[in-house]
This record gives structure tokens, sequence and C-alpha cells, in this order.
């Protein structure tokens, strides 16, 4: 983070005074950008401090400067970090980040089996939680817990997530699956470890076979990774507001547009 003198912690019982700074500033950030969010009261976020379930930035001088929360869903086998702001006259500092860093080693820290997630309309936001290790996942893999989806009925964009019955939605979700990640972890281990015994016993009689520095072999096909292809999503999720929002102008059945409109439009965006 760029200025030092902001400090990045566990929120408090002591800060819940800054409760009304932060959700008026939620609300007025929404608006700013056109976007809905689940509407939090001052009181549910101070709530939030009590239980020790949210981060908050401040100044060595006591600004606020941002916040965020974790909320759990489904017994616990799902948490979000929800509810990320920061103060405008502290955008650009990478605060967001260092907030996003911090809520997400808390919820590891208290919810250790559980699957994180997130919707948001945000690309920055996208960014942060792909460094992470999130991974973009349809809606079907999120919580299926009703009060989750309650909340999205403050959002401007509530009529499009019913319409598609809650299968899609303006927002993007993101998964965070510590089962998968301890798998893909085994995984590049036991491949490291295979590749340094071939590296070990086949150099010789076949020099042409190389092996990386992180142990994988170099001829072997990549998968494709969501941050090495984060361009191309982002032009799908242009397309993906064009066809949910004007579907429902035009009066088309069915959530899409017609395909000349769509390919149109695909090849403005590239």
């Amino acid at each position: 983070m760029e200025n030092p003198n902001i400090i990045v912690r566990v929120a408090t019982t002591d800060d819940k005074h800054y409760g009304k700074t932060i959700t008026d500033e939620m609300e007025a950030s929404a608006k700013a950008r056109g976007t809905g969010i689940a509407k939090r009261s001052p009181e549910y976020v101070q709530l939030k401090m009590e239980e020790g379930k949210a981060v908050i930035a401040v100044t060595d001088k006591g600004e606020w400067v941002g916040f965020c929360y974790i909320e759990a869903w489904g017994h616990e086998k799902f948490v979000a970090n929800s509810g990320l702001i920061v103060n405008p006259a502290f955008r650009g500092h990478g605060v967001a980040k260092a907030i996003k860093h911090r809520v997400f080693e808390l919820s590891r820290q208290k919810y250790p089996d559980a699957k994180i997630f997130g919707l948001t309309t945000g690309l920055a936001v996208m960014k942060i939680n792909s460094e992470l290790g999130y991974e973009p996942v349809t809606y079907s893999e999120l919580t299926d817990d009703e009060e989750f989806w309650k909340g999205c009925r403050s959002c401007i964009n509530f009529e499009v997530l019913t319409s598609k019955n809650r299968k899609n939605c303006l927002c993007t979700a993101m998964l965070y699956d510590p089962v998968e990640k301890a798998k893909e972890e085994a995984e590049k281990e036991a491949l490291k470890k295979a590749a340094l015994h071939i590296q070990t016993d086949a150099t010789a009689a076949h020099p042409q076979i190389l092996v990386a520095a992180d142990g994988q072999i170099k001829h072997q096909k990549k998968a494709r990774k969501f941050k090495e292809n984060f361009k191309l999503f982002e032009r799908w999720l242009r397309f993906k507001r064009f066809v949910l929002l004007k579907s429902g102008k035009d009066g088309i059945s069915g959530g899409g547009a017609p395909s000349s409109r769509k390919r149109f439009f695909l090849f403005n965006i590239f």
C-alpha cells in the first residue's frame, strides 16, 4: 500500500462510531456507479465489528479509510466478503487490495473449511479476487441460502436476476474452494517431484527433455487461466451486460438479443 500512515486491521467495538459514515458511503458509491448493492444499516455494520468479522482501514490520526466484513451462509459452508468500500479521498492507493487480502485471511482463519465467494460488477475487485485464488463460476455453485439471495432485493438489477431464475445477472460470481485449492497444490507438488525424477534419470539419454524451474515439463500444455485471460473476460462482461439489459428493453423473450445484433456488438468490443 502506498500510504504508510494507513492501518488495515480487524475492526473492534471501538470502531462502532464509524458505522453510519461507512453505510452512507456504501449507498452513495452505489448510486454514483449506477449499480446495486444489498442495503446495510449502521447497526448491522456495528454488529460485524463486535463479532470480530470485519476489517477496517484508518489513518494513524483516526480518519476512516475503508471497510469490509464477513458473512457466513448455508450453515457456514459458504462465506462472503461483503460491503467493500473505500473513502473517495483515499482511492487509487491500493487500499481496496490491502483490505481484501486482510479480510480473506480473516475468513480463512475463522472458517477454514468454507468456500469463499463473491458477486461483483467491478473489474478491479475481480482482479483482486483472482490474485487470491478465486475463479469465475456459475450461480449454481454459490450458496442456496435464501437469506443471502434476499439481500439482492435492494439491488437495482434485481429484476434481471429474477427474470433469469437466479441463474444469471450483471454480477460475476467468483469462488475460492479450499478443497480444490488443496488438490491443486498436491498435484503441483506431485508433478514437480515427478519432473525432477525424470530430469535426473532421463536427461543424459534424452537431452531434449527440458524441465522448468518450477518442475513443470515445458512441452506440457498449460490450461488457460483466468488471470492470464482477463482482457478477454472483460470483453465478455461488456457483452453480457449488453445482452441482459437490452433484452428487457426490446421485449425479447428468453434473455437474448437478436443474433445479428450480438455479432455486431461482439465485433465492436474486440
